[in-house]
């Protein structure tokens, strides 16, 4: 198999040993789940129950307020017994459902199964994955129902699943492809459909090999479905950089995937579709990477949407020894947390618990003008130039350096020989430049 890249990159340590052979494990049901109404970008739910209703496993619970929106469901059965704000994994202050678990896992009436994909049109099928909530699980949580509504002015012809998971000791992805191919081939003929497109790839990364047998069986005999080797790389997984690999085609600066004629989506994405249309049910768990040196039995666990990271690590042994930091998602790209007490959310794909020598920083010093974050952006950008606008609060400056192109990947931050706060710098004047064009644009 010809392995594809792209032009950049970086190869962090893959730390990925831990659990890439652990089978998924369901997770213990806890006692209260706390179920964020601002699960995905866009516009948070608005409640539609209130405190003392009791719900039922799969209930809608949070309705979208807008287009770019996306409902949230309840994940247990049992009585509803706040309504209040919570930090969530990115930070941000949420209003959250608090249900108290009965034990019952009664399921809602509405939870029925659809079918199968050939049976399904793909205007019903739209309407099932907005129904269910799902949202990009790589971590971006983008609703799913609005990438895949595409402007008729754009020509769709290519799908790609990403199943690189190039983020170092996550494996969420890794042991969901090993173990439920079938779902993520199917989920991508469901979005094939949706979209009327007749070619689909699916890109794993060369060192994961028994998922590319694995999902290249459960493809066998689909001509329209392709299974691509990519050369493991950090950030294969990129959007841009997974279709160039995968189709040769660029996306122009300041575009999106639908100007190159591509949609991407998770594997997870892809394999919640196919569950929902079997099921019926909604996006209530996923897979979460719990993994690091701090952890004392690392493992891949199957978790309910609201159950508390404190509650998670607990299922993994708890602590060996006191964590220097924990992070939500991967190293390269995930935040760190200042408390356990947040919620899991669609987008928690896993949580990383480092000793001190795991997560020891280097002292920043003066950049050296070296130009290795120039040479490894795999945006073709000038991190240096960029940064140093953004500490200058010249965020202007910042945008005629396409500070919009940057994909956040951190791999400039990895290289840097004086551990300047590239990535950090540089999403600052990313927010700011939108602040300034949403301000414009009223």
């Amino acid at each position: 198999m010809k392995l594809l890249s792209f032009k950049g990159g970086i190869h962090p340590p893959h730390n990925k040993e831990l659990t890439e052979h652990l089978p998924v494990e369901k997770a213990i049901e806890t006692k209260i789940v706390y179920i964020p109404l601002a699960q995905h970008i866009g516009a948070p739910c608005s409640p539609v129950v209130n405190v003392g209703d009791i719900v039922k496993v799969g209930q809608a619970i949070g309705e979208p307020q807008g287009f770019v929106s996306s409902p949230v469901h309840s994940s247990v059965s049992g009585k509803v017994i706040a309504i209040k704000p919570m930090t969530t994994p990115g930070g941000q202050m949420t209003t959250c459902i608090v249900i108290e678990n009965d034990f019952n896992d009664e399921i809602h009436e509405s939870i029925m199964p659809y079918g199968e994909v050939k049976d399904l049109s793909s205007e019903k099928l739209l309407e099932i994955v907005k129904n269910a909530g799902i949202v990009g699980m790589g971590g971006a949580t983008f609703p799913t129902h609005v990438k895949l509504s595409p402007p008729k002015e754009k020509n769709i012809d290519v799908v790609i699943l990403n199943g690189a998971e190039c983020e170092p000791y996550l494996t969420a992805d890794h042991r969901l492809m090993l173990e439920t191919p079938e779902d993520v081939v199917n989920g991508l003929l469901g979005i094939m459909k949706i979209l009327g497109v007749e070619k689909g790839y699916i890109g794993i990364e060369d060192n994961k090999p028994d998922c590319i047998a694995s999902v290249s069986k459960a493809a066998q005999g689909i001509n329209s479905i392709e299974v691509v080797g990519l050369r493991t790389k950090y950030p294969q997984g990129a959007e841009k950089q997974l279709i160039y690999a995968c189709t040769n085609r660029e996306v122009p600066s300041g575009g999106l995937p639908m100007d190159a004629g591509v949609v991407v989506n998770n594997v997870a994405t892809a394999a919640q579709l196919a569950k929902t249309i079997r099921t019926g049910m909604p996006l209530i768990d996923r897979i979460c990477t719990v993994t690091g040196g701090a952890i004392s039995n690392p493992k891949n666990i199957l978790i309910k949407i609201g159950t508390l990271y404190s509650e998670i690590i607990d299922q993994a042994g708890g602590f060996k020894t006191q964590p220097s930091k924990v992070i939500s998602g991967g190293p390269m790209m995930g935040i760190a947390q200042f408390t356990l007490e947040v919620p899991a959310t669609k987008g928690s794909s896993g949580i990383l618990c480092f000793t001190y020598d795991e997560a020891k920083a280097k002292e920043v010093q003066n950049c050296m003008r070296c130009a290795k974050c120039v040479n490894i952006c795999p945006a073709n950008l000038q991190p240096l130039f960029i940064s140093a606008y953004s500490l200058k609060n010249d965020y202007k400056k910042a945008m005629e350096f396409r500070a919009l192109d940057c994909i956040e990947c951190g791999s400039c931050s990895f290289v840097c020989p004086s551990a300047r706060p590239l990535l950090q710098s540089i999403r600052v004047a990313k927010r700011e430049i939108l602040a300034q064009k949403r301000k414009e644009s009223k």
